[in-house]
């Protein structure tokens, strides 16, 4: 087989993906999308290509030889932002575990490694194939060398050969470089010639063949000016040429053989997605291999006993208790059998066994029987449709485990067992196969499974009680988190009531006003056509309606949201397209996607609230997730119309905690001015921009006060100027003035992002005020990108942990206050930092004093935490 090599413009790659995709992370917290992106990208091309060689090539440094020529090459260009530049690691960690050759040179950048290398392999009669984001590089393109340039992000490719180059320029590739010496390139601040552009060069160049021989035929141009033009530029024209050239000679210490590639090996690569939270690619790379069962040599014998009959034996405490449910099924989930571990031996006790027994069920309900278990939320919903009410759980090694360290997922016992030495546990998916082939396995397999789980949290029960002791944790695991389980639970079987009839109305009104906003499109772009193709939407705005394109793709013109909201003011049909779309989303994902999950026989929504997921420690829900209900058009808020109390003459109330990470930042940093804010009940978005504005409170703008609100959360979620220039549509430069502004303004909130970065490089952590923490290994990293990640993260988890604290703490107490007070009052929801509750009508006065007062003294702060509270006959009156 011929060689065939691939060579990868890394840098452009990257930041193609970067801009393409929205900022994802990963459960730790670090960006992941232009990882992402270049690794679904490097797939596709190893795919494709099946190369026998591959390189990618990256730039060294900021300075390069072109510099010496003209110092102000690639001057104009704004500073990488840093929600990308600590991305390039994983980048090149993940080439390594693929197993593909890297490389970059000082004061040369890729274009020079790729140019000497496509050189060198197409001399040798090699096939090359050059992946680039930049079109400098179509200069490269020879009867051997192809260019492939991305397209759309990185979702299309467009490649050329010495065809293609002709169809789009009517040039050679090496007049490439004479077309950017006349044109000049503002990406790379390469002048060329003031006043000349690509058709104008392009037409010079066929005429005269050159830059060169276009300058000595100055006479022979059409045009005084243009004539002029080039007269005067004649220097700066050559200079442009000089810089535009790739170089073939870079002084390059890799061979073409260096970039042999073998493949890659998916057990080199599966950790590595796995921590970059790439789960959607694991399949691609051969997933399965890491879920494979522990060998029978690995594992120890493990003796254990069927139960016929339970007695005090085996109802003997403390024990470890596994409810065995099918790993995926959650609502309503069948029991497939349980396991006890205790002092007397090990278990299996079949499911109509146990939950059939009068001695079980006193058992599981008793307070004073400790019980440890994996998962108290799961065992305790399992049990309660088997009219089980769970008590007395000590002990839970998934919250331990995550308490312990919230960056390891931790949502499988085998998981943890393996972390602490025990190799003899399967995981789920092991047992109970995956996708088509998930199944239920026999009893032998399922009741070995079972006891082996309760096992390991038997026996590491005591070693992680002792860890979560000698961190200070044992309190906010026995205090908080472990009766939140329960708390849950709870919330999770009494479930939301939802008006099915509401909300299939709800869907129908929609359909109308998208039916009557179609009407109305079509009649302002004079014609019918259909509304969800881009490319006839394209043809209506950009030719038909002649308004200004933006952005063109491979198959026409861009229509996307952030192109139409450029276009907003030039034509009343751009609102109503974004209107339209808006609809459209609301109705697919959330009117159909709520019908779907209501159960039959309570007519409710059961959605299931994650507790050991994020690493500030703030709860999230699935199936479904209620947190995402869009709230900010009023077609979306209206949806909150269809949930209802369960039961006739009853009101739905909300309580909601008001700018509580603003209010933790003012009580951690002790800075006066933010303090003074609160302690004065002023409006805190106000008081930032009376304070770094330097303006009196009625002087304040929206705009201003906006901006305000921006860098003010902004902080809490340790924004860059980067960030927030996206946010609030202004420069990178004029962000950052703005933040350094703010810092100046607030000076006790600059000195605590000082110190909690110092602490955390002493400790290697930041805690909470609940002493929640979360490690940060890479907080003295010699790596600028991974430190600086580290520290920003450092500065806001104390803030977003400590208000995810507070709120969990409340509903502790609130449910313990409900109890107390022998009232019918039911938490149903908690959504952000919102609490919803369902009460009788005659109870809804005193809960409007217990509930704030509840939440408010969840922790003392130094300055007050405030609750607004409403209430009404739905989610969405009590607004």
């Amino acid at each position: 087989m011929a060689n065939k090599l691939v060579l990868i413009d890394g840098n452009s790659i990257a930041y193609r993906a970067f801009f393409a995709l929205p900022l994802l992370n990963n459960d730790k917290g670090v960006y992941t999308n232009a990882v992402y992106g270049f690794t679904t990208m490097l797939l596709r091309i190893l795919e494709d290509e099946k190369p026998s060689h591959v390189l990618v090539a990256f730039d060294a440094g900021k300075t390069t030889f072109r510099h010496k020529t003209f110092e102000d090459y690639k001057g104009g260009r704004q500073k990488t932002p840093s929600e990308l530049s600590e991305q390039f690691p994983l980048i090149r960690q993940l080439l390594d575990g693929f197993g593909i050759k890297r490389y970059e040179l000082e004061s040369y950048e890729a274009d020079d490694i790729i140019g000497t290398l496509s050189k060198q392999a197409a001399e040798g009669d090699w096939d090359v194939n050059v992946y680039t984001g930049d079109k400098d590089l179509l200069q490269l393109v020879t009867e051997n060398v192809k260019v492939t340039l991305t397209r759309k992000g990185i979702s299309e490719v467009e490649a050329y050969d010495l065809k293609q180059v002709e169809e789009r320029y009517s040039l050679t590739p090496h007049q490439i470089i004479d077309m950017k010496g006349l044109m000049g390139d503002p990406s790379d601040n390469i002048p060329g010639v003031p006043g000349v552009g690509e058709k104008t060069a392009i037409k010079l160049i066929k005429q005269f063949g050159s830059l060169e021989q276009t300058l000595d035929s100055i006479d022979q141009v059409s045009g005084a000016k243009l004539k002029e033009k080039l007269s005067d530029n004649r220097d700066l024209a050559l200079m442009s040429k000089e810089l535009a050239t790739i170089t073939h000679e870079a002084p390059i210490e890799v061979s073409l053989e260096d970039a042999r590639y073998q493949g890659y090996e998916a057990e080199r690569l599966l950790p590595l997605f796995k921590d970059l939270g790439f789960n959607s690619l694991l399949e691609r790379i051969g997933g399965d291999s890491e879920q494979a069962l522990v060998s029978k040599e690995e594992k120890d014998e493990i003796d254990f006993e069927k139960a016929e009959a339970l007695n005090d034996e085996i109802l003997s405490s403390p024990a470890a208790l596994i409810v065995e449910t099918t790993p995926e099924t959650y609502h309503r989930a069948p029991v497939n059998g349980l396991a006890i571990v205790n002092e007397n031996g090990r278990f299996y006790i079949p499911a109509d066994l146990a939950l059939s027994s009068p001695e079980f069920k006193q058992w599981a309900e008793d307070k004073s029987k400790e019980k440890y278990v994996f998962d108290a939320k799961r065992a305790y919903v399992a049990l309660y449709w088997n009219n089980i009410s769970l008590q007395g759980v000590t002990f839970d090694l998934m919250i331990a485990s995550y308490l312990l360290n919230p960056s390891d997922s931790g949502d499988d016992v085998a998981v943890i067992a393996k972390r602490y030495g025990i190799h003899d546990t399967d995981s789920e998916e092991a047992v109970y196969g995956k996708g088509a082939k998930r199944r239920v396995p026999e009893e032998s397999v399922l009741s070995e499974h079972m006891v082996r789980k309760a096992n390991s949290i038997y026996v590491l029960q005591e070693k992680l009680t002792n860890e979560l002791k000698n961190n200070e944790q044992y309190e906010l695991f026995a205090d908080l988190e472990l009766p939140l389980s329960l708390v849950l639970g709870e919330m999770e079987t009494t479930g939301v009531k939802v008006d099915v009839g509401r909300l299939q109305s709800m869907g129908q009104e929609l359909t109308e006003q998208l039916n009557a906003l179609e009407a109305e499109i079509h009649e302002l772009a004079g014609v019918a056509f259909n509304i969800n193709s881009p490319k006839q939407l394209g043809e209506i705005l950009f030719e038909k309606l002649n308004l200004p394109p933006i952005k063109k793709t491979k198959t026409g013109y861009s229509t996307s949201v952030d192109v139409l909201e450029k276009l907003e003011g030039k034509h009343e049909i751009i609102r109503k397209i974004l209107v339209y779309r808006q609809l459209g989303k609301l109705s697919s994902t959330y009117i159909e996607g709520l019908l779907k999950v209501v159960d039959q026989q309570t007519d409710k929504i059961h959605t299931r609230f994650n507790q050991a997921l994020t690493q500030t420690g703030r709860l999230s829900s699935t199936e479904p997730n209620l947190q995402n209900i869009p709230i900010r058009l009023e077609a979306g808020r209206k949806i909150r119309q269809a949930f209802v109390p369960s039961t006739s003459g009853w009101k739905i109330l909300s309580a909601d905690y008001s700018q509580i990470e603003l209010r933790v930042l003012a009580h951690i940093s002790q800075d006066e001015n933010l303090m003074e804010a609160f302690k004065k009940e002023m409006d805190v978005h106000t008081k930032t921009a009376m304070d770094v504005f330097h303006v009196e409170m009625e002087e304040v703008t929206s705009e201003m006060r906006r901006h305000a609100k921006a860098v003010n959360f902004g902080i809490v979620y340790g924004i860059s100027d980067y960030g927030l220039s996206q946010s609030l549509n202004i420069t990178r430069k004029e962000a950052g003035e703005f933040i350094e502004q703010y810092l100046k303004t607030f000076p006790g909130v600059k000195e605590y992002m000082e110190s909690i970065v110092l602490q955390a490089k002493q400790d290697g952590y930041v805690s909470t005020l609940m002493n929640r923490r979360r490690y940060l290994p890479e907080i003295t990293s010699r790596n600028f990108n991974l430190r600086s990640f580290a520290e920003r993260t450092a500065m806001n988890t104390p803030i977003q942990g400590t208000a995810a604290d507070i709120i969990k703490k409340a509903m502790v107490e609130m449910e313990r206050v409900l109890k107390e007070e022998k009232l019918e009052a039911l938490m149903l929801l908690q959504v952000h930092d919102e609490l919803i509750f369902e009460a009788p009508e005659h109870e809804i006065e005193k809960l409007s004093k217990l509930v704030p007062q509840v939440m408010e003294s969840a922790l003392g702060l130094d300055v007050p935490l405030k609750v607004d509270l409403n209430y009404g006959d739905t989610w969405y009156d009590a607004k």
